[in-house]
């Protein structure tokens, strides 16, 4: 029998979400239709990915948990996962993100949308200043000293860049900016994507006191290009950690910054007590650290959640107000550093772990992934050779639930795209077969959708062992682009770059839509900044 969750409408949720009490609200529509419009407090848990974002964005079971959708029928298929995965406390806002505008309350287009607001608050509340593109260019171009740093993760950097910039993610700018930076006199100009990261970046060093000028990029590589200029791909250039030697000043300016916005800093003890607390209180514990040093050696039981994407992209690391947050790294700085932005974000409940504390043992690696109900998805599955032998004698079709964006970037050969959350109204538009093999990057997902997939099609499915990246390990071909799709490809919303058409358009639509932001916000009102 299905279980029947408790509704709440929007009045009662809004004023829930205003309270002192722990909350999550999830929105489980696919990303592409969340940016479309959705409520601010909300994270994106979307169906298809559903099972894989829950544990780490819920740590705690019996925390009170809302769904929202459009008609409260995927919310009613994501609360069976909870419910069945042992989350007790589950209800589903009644009509759905409508009835929250249908209320008279703020709904939001794009994501990120806490985070990109803030950005723009730091701009206003703090003067900070900036630079536009054509000033930039004139000034390198009449050969002044000019540090360019990039605030973005490298794969964002490398992927497209402005010539000549530095890779210096914004949860590293304290520890090591100070190493690309020539001499006192040098101007330093901080640049994302867009606006936000140029911002935070920028009012980092400001903060940290750095004795150099220091400037945002308006509008970032977006402005860079819609100004004509040339942008960069491939680019590797990132700013070296600092030898310990060299980091006093880092230390000295870190522990400045967590003094001035009153962040706690607790010993292994206390971490201790509040994880022996975190059946009763949500506990984040997160690593700030660039991923490649998480990896090298990190705590058991932090997760990685590199402390500039950590204040860009809060909303998807943590979902529930009011939990308490943990932050660590090996030096103090980075922690401290992103703990006075996470402040001023408006996080009551916000730690550092003293960087002398040690762990028993570090974990090196990835941290284990958790996914509920992987363990009772065990379908058949073909090998590679085995897929390759059916597909060609026309004996299956390929159905590839992998996100669109990672489709068209490459695929099996003659596979079919499909939006694993839609699976039940969108397999009708797949060809019919004898056979269909369910594949996505690591097979996880197609594990997990097979059930459905047999249900929708009444024809056996099996799931491709190790997924499409097993598939290309073994150096078979991969196709791109975006034929034969059988859903809609609204589960990711593209950035304005990746568009194939109307780049210039997108851009300038997106920059417009960020400084708006503000207003907006205020009017919600269920996010209160700290500046």
């Amino acid at each position: 029998m299905a279980t029947e969750f408790p509704r709440i409408d929007a009045a009662t949720l809004k004023a829930r979400l205003m309270g002192d009490e722990e909350i999550a609200l999830l929105d489980v529509r696919e990303e592409g239709v969340f940016a479309g419009n959705h409520i601010l407090a909300a994270s994106n848990a979307p169906m298809s990915r559903f099972e894989r974002l829950v544990p780490a964005l819920l740590p705690r079971r019996s925390v009170p948990i809302v769904l929202a959708d459009d008609d409260e029928r995927l919310a009613a298929r994501a609360g069976a996962i909870l419910a069945a995965n042992g989350y007790g406390d589950v209800a589903i806002l009644k009509g759905g993100v409508p009835a929250w505008g249908a209320a008279g309350f703020e709904l939001f287009s794009g994501v990120f949308v806490p985070s990109k607001a803030f950005g723009e608050f730091v701009e206003i509340t703090c003067h900070t200043p900036h630079i536009d593109a054509h000033e930039l260019h004139r000034r390198r171009a009449a050969g002044e000293d000019i540090v360019l740093l990039d605030s973005r993760p490298f794969d964002e950097y490398s992927w497209i860049c402005i010539p000549g910039a530095r890779d210096c993610p914004g949860g590293e700018m304290v520890l090591r900016a100070p190493a690309a930076i020539t001499s006192d006199d040098a101007l330093v100009v901080v640049h994302c994507g867009g606006r936000t990261r140029s911002i935070i970046g920028a009012q980092t060093l400001i903060d940290a006191g750095l004795p150099n000028r220091v400037v945002s990029l308006k509008d970032g590589t977006q402005g860079w290009h819609l100004s004509g200029y040339e942008v960069a791909r491939g680019a590797a250039d990132v700013v070296p950690l600092p030898p310990d030697e060299a980091r006093d000043w880092s230390k000295q300016a870190a522990e400045r910054l967590a003094g001035r916005f009153d962040i706690e800093v607790i010993d292994a003890a206390t971490l201790a007590r509040f994880e022996a607390e975190a059946g009763a209180r949500t506990l984040y514990r997160f690593d700030v650290r660039d991923p490649r040093e998480y990896r090298a050696g990190h705590r058991p039981g932090f997760l990685s959640a590199p402390g500039g994407q950590l204040v860009q992209a809060t909303d998807t690391f943590i979902a529930v107000r009011q939990a308490r947050i943990v932050l660590a790294d090996s030096d103090g700085v980075r922690a401290r550093a992103t703990a006075s932005w996470l402040a001023r974000m408006g996080f009551d409940h916000l730690y550092v772990l003293d960087a002398d504390t040690s762990a028993a043992a570090l974990e090196a690696g990835d941290a284990p992934e958790a996914v509920l109900g992987l363990a009772s998805a065990a379908p058949a599955q073909v090998t590679p050779a085995e897929l390759a032998d059916l597909v060609a004698g026309g004996s299956a079709v390929v159905v590839d639930v992998a996100t669109s964006r990672q489709f068209r970037a490459g695929h099996i050969p003659g596979a079919w795209f499909a939006v694993r959350g839609r699976l039940s109204d969108d397999a009708g538009k797949l060809p019919r077969a004898p056979l269909y093999v369910l594949t996505s990057p690591d097979s996880i997902v197609a594990r997990l959708a097979s059930a459905e997939l047999e249900t929708a099609t009444g024809a056996p499915v099996k799931v491709l062992a190790g997924g499409t990246r097993a598939w290309q390990a073994e150096g078979r071909p991969l196709e791109s682009g975006d034929e034969r799709m059988a859903s809609e490809p609204n589960d990711v919303l593209l950035k304005p770059f990746e568009r194939k058409s109307a780049q210039e358009d997108a851009m300038r639509e997106y920059l417009s839509w960020e400084v708006g932001l503000v207003e907006q916000v205020r009017r919600d009102g269920t996010i209160r900044f700290r500046l």
